[in-house]
């Protein structure tokens, strides 16, 4: 069982509150870069608060990503420091249950992912063109491939080995069960995007998604036995809204193909993924790689390994 992993390494509370504190002072690391440029470049001090216009129209847009990606790449060496000499873990042992990672998982689901999101955004781009502008030019897009492709599977992780990997086991062997471990730390990935400009134009009700997606993604680490599936569906997500669409109104601006002009409306289209989509996923997932034991593997108790 995946959270059991955790029986291995030392897994005092203790521990896991100060690897929660490395991975929060790597990513503060990660955002004195941006933080000081913004500060040169407007004359504050470098603790000085900026704007939302400062935050994204003082550099360019591929710029501006940079900067917002580095503090994962940080946070994410953070947490395997963490792990590694915190806990005296073996990285594999946050990651899956196999006895290797099972790259085929991870880049099977990125590629499925990434190819029906594809297909969807052009449905609906031919179906509702005057939603959107082709705001594809092939320099500033190559500049966003060279970025993007490397650092949001990395960002994507980061949040993957945070939430699903050393929260949830950290947080399983403390209360000895499992679906406390699930529940909580999706509503704690859903409350980290809760500062997205996302959340201040379309209103509390997306929520519903972010936590609904931190859900989806914890039922399929515990029914896998690993976080192979969860790390290729979200740097499949993310990479394909950086590539594909972009809007005013979202964290990630970029050099997209599209951009979505319509006046964003959060109704029904934010149930749609939670409610039809997700459960669909997990419907196929169980088939294709025999899931059983559900009922124990989402809520059944832990039992330590010895």
């Amino acid at each position: 069982m995946f959270i059991e992993q955790a029986y291995k390494a030392k897994h005092e509370l203790w521990r896991y509150i100060l690897g929660i504190l490395i991975v929060f002072a790597g990513l503060i690391i990660g955002n004195l870069p941006f933080q000081g440029a913004l500060s040169i470049v407007h004359g504050k001090p470098l603790l000085a608060q900026f704007s939302e216009a400062d935050f994204f129209h003082t550099f360019s847009s591929n710029t501006t990503l940079t900067f917002v990606l580095l503090p994962f790449f940080i946070g994410l060496l953070a947490i395997f420091v963490a792990v590694r000499y915190l806990h005296q873990q073996d990285i594999r042992d946050v990651t899956t249950t196999r006895s290797k990672v099972d790259w085929g998982r991870i880049l099977g689901m990125f590629f499925v992912m990434l190819t029906i999101t594809g297909i969807l955004t052009l449905v609906d781009y031919n179906m509702n063109g005057s939603n959107y502008i082709l705001s594809f030019k092939w320099q500033p897009f190559l500049i966003l491939c060279l970025i993007a492709i490397p650092l949001i599977p990395i960002q994507a992780a980061c949040e993957e080995y945070m939430f699903r990997g050393y929260l949830m086991q950290g947080i399983g062997v403390l209360s000895k069960n499992r679906w406390f471990p699930l529940l909580t730390t999706s509503v704690l990935f859903g409350l980290m995007h809760f500062a997205n400009p996302e959340v201040d134009k379309l209103g509390p009700i997306i929520m519903v998604y972010y936590i609904g997606t931190g859900l989806f993604l914890g039922i399929i680490t515990l029914m896998d036995g690993g976080m192979e599936l969860a790390l290729g569906f979200h740097a499949a997500n993310n990479l394909a809204t950086a590539l594909l669409v972009t809007a005013d109104w979202t964290a990630l601006q970029t050099n997209s193909v599209l951009k979505d002009i319509s006046e964003p409306t959060a109704g029904v289209d934010v149930l749609i993924p939670v409610l039809i989509m997700y459960p669909l996923i997990l419907f196929v997932l169980a088939k294709r790689y025999g899931w059983t034991g559900w009922k124990e593997k989402l809520f059944g108790n832990l039992k330590a390994l010895g």
